[in-house]
C-alpha cells in the first residue's frame, strides 16, 4: 500500500503530449498494446506480449512475445505488482532495440484510476515507463459505490450506437472512468479509465479510434499473439 501510494503521487491525469491537443489525433502515429496470457493450469509462467500498431491504419509494426516467470502471487487490488515488471521489461527492450517504434500511447487490458486506491495496472505501467497509458477493462470493477445493478444495466442498454458513452461517477462524486460502446456488433461495453499522461476525454477518443471490433486493436493483437505463442 505504501508503494502504491508513493507511485500514485506521480500520476498525471491530464494530456501532456502535442498529439493529444488535436481532436482528430493528428500527430499520433504509433499505439501500443500489452497482454499477459497464462498456459492452462500454470499460474507461474506467462507469455508477455507487446505490440505496436501504426495509427490510424492499425497495422502491426512490432511484436515481442516471450515466456516469463511470474513469481509474485495474485492479491486483489495489487495485480500490477505481479504483472507490470515483465511488461516494463518488454517496453525497455523495445526502447533499446527499436527506439523509432516506441508507442506514443499504451493501451492496457485493465484499469487505471478506476481502482480501490486510484492506482490500477494502467497507472502503474505508465508511471514506471513514462508513457501515456489508458486502462481498458471488459468488466466493471466495484469501487466507490459502483455496482452492476439494474440502473447500470439500463444505462448500458441506452448505448444504442457505436461510440456512445456515459460517465462512471462514484459515491464520492468523482468521475472514475467512462463506459463506451465500442462496436455496433456488440452491446457489451468497455470501461475506460485514465492511466497516465492522458485525460479521460482523450483516452476515450483514442480507444474509439482503435476499435475494429469490441476490443481495441492493440490489446486484441497482443492477446492473439500471446495465446498463439503459448499454443505453439
Amino acid at each position: 500500500r505504501r508503494e502504491q501510494a508513493r507511485l500514485r503521487a506521480a500520476v498525471l491525469a491530464q494530456d501532456t503530449e502535442p498529439w493529444q491537443e488535436e481532436p482528430s489525433l493528428a500527430g499520433l502515429r504509433r499505439v501500443g498494446g500489452v497482454d499477459l496470457s497464462y498456459p492452462s493450469g500454470d499460474e507461474t509462467r506467462a507469455c508477455a506480449s507487446l505490440v505496436v500498431l501504426s495509427f490510424p491504419a492499425l497495422q502491426v509494426l512490432y511484436e515481442d512475445c516471450r515466456m516469463v516467470t511470474v513469481s509474485t502471487p495474485y492479491v486483489a487490488g495489487f495485480l500490477a505488482f505481479r504483472e507490470v515488471p515483465v511488461l516494463v521489461e518488454a517496453v525497455r527492450r523495445l526502447q533499446q532495440e527499436e527506439p523509432a517504434l516506441q508507442p506514443q500511447v499504451l493501451l492496457v487490458d485493465g484499469n487505471g484510476l478506476l481502482h480501490p486506491r486510484g492506482f490500477g495496472v494502467a497507472c502503474h505501467l505508465g508511471v514506471l515507463t513514462g508513457l501515456p497509458c489508458i486502462g481498458v477493462a471488459k468488466n466493471l470493477l466495484h469501487v466507490d459505490g459502483l455496482v452492476k445493478d439494474e440502473l447500470h444495466r439500463e444505462q448500458i442498454r441506452s448505448l444504442r450506437r457505436e461510440g456512445d458513452t456515459f460517465p462512471l461517477t462514484g459515491s464520492s462524486g468523482r468521475v472514475l472512468g467512462m463506459v463506451l460502446r465500442s462496436s455496433k456488433n456488440s452491446s457489451r461495453p468497455l470501461y475506460i479509465s485514465v492511466g497516465h499522461k492522458v485525460c479521460l476525454e482523450t483516452a476515450v477518443r483514442v480507444v474509439r479510434s482503435c476499435c475494429r471490433y469490441r476490443i481495441p486493436e492493440p490489446i486484441r493483437q497482443a492477446d492473439i499473439r500471446s495465446r498463439e505463442y503459448i499454443r505453439k
